[in-house]
């Protein structure tokens, strides 16, 4: 069986923790690959402080075999950087491939114009109409702490495990009363067999 190819989009600054819940059970999940990019390459370091060298750069990127993008937050998407995955980005999005963006990454998909006819969240309406003057989408917001439709998945940057439980049941990652309990148990420290 093929294994599905999920990327994540490491950069100076990015935001550890975003990532941190769901990076580890998908790692673990024979059903896919989960590979760390930058743009070129070269290592990164984390808003933390956390070193890491990426498997690959952007430009090994082949869009055909990404079944998804995940995009952690960071200051970087506020000062309008990043760009270099706009290619990418846009290919992904009009193939039907799923993006998930949480915190200031969803900035970005705001500024592509994702966000235009599909329910979505970031960190505030405002904080997203403040940063993303050509942002048209406000009728599908949803004051949530992340939201799915579609190929588009969005999280508010205090929702790292619900941003991780979207994204499972979108790769349909383990059964749903599977992932449930994940998320009992990391959410409210509830553990039941």
């Amino acid at each position: 069986m093929k294994k599905k190819k999920i990327f994540i989009f490491l950069f100076n600054g990015f935001s550890d923790w975003e990532i941190a819940f769901l990076s580890p059970e998908i790692k673990k999940n024979e059903a896919f690959d989960l590979i760390y990019f930058s743009k070129d390459g070269s290592a990164v370091s984390s808003m933390g402080g956390l070193q890491v060298t990426p498997d690959i750069s952007l430009l090994d990127i082949n869009a055909d075999e990404v079944d998804m993008l995940i995009l952690p937050g960071g200051r970087a998407w506020e000062k309008g950087e990043n760009n270099e995955i706009d290619q990418l980005a846009k290919r992904l999005f009009t193939t039907g491939k799923t993006i998930a963006a949480i915190c200031a990454a969803t900035i970005y998909l705001g500024e592509q114009g994702f966000f235009n006819d599909l329910k979505h969240t970031s960190n505030d309406l405002n904080y997203l109409k403040g940063l993303v003057p050509q942002y048209s989408g406000e009728a599908n917001y949803v004051n949530a702490m992340a939201v799915t439709d579609e190929n588009i998945i969005s999280a508010n940057g205090i929702a790292a495990i619900e941003f991780a439980k979207e994204i499972f049941e979108k790769l349909s990652l383990y059964k749903k009363q599977d992932i449930e309990k994940w998320f009992q148990l990391f959410k409210n420290g509830i553990w039941s067999e």
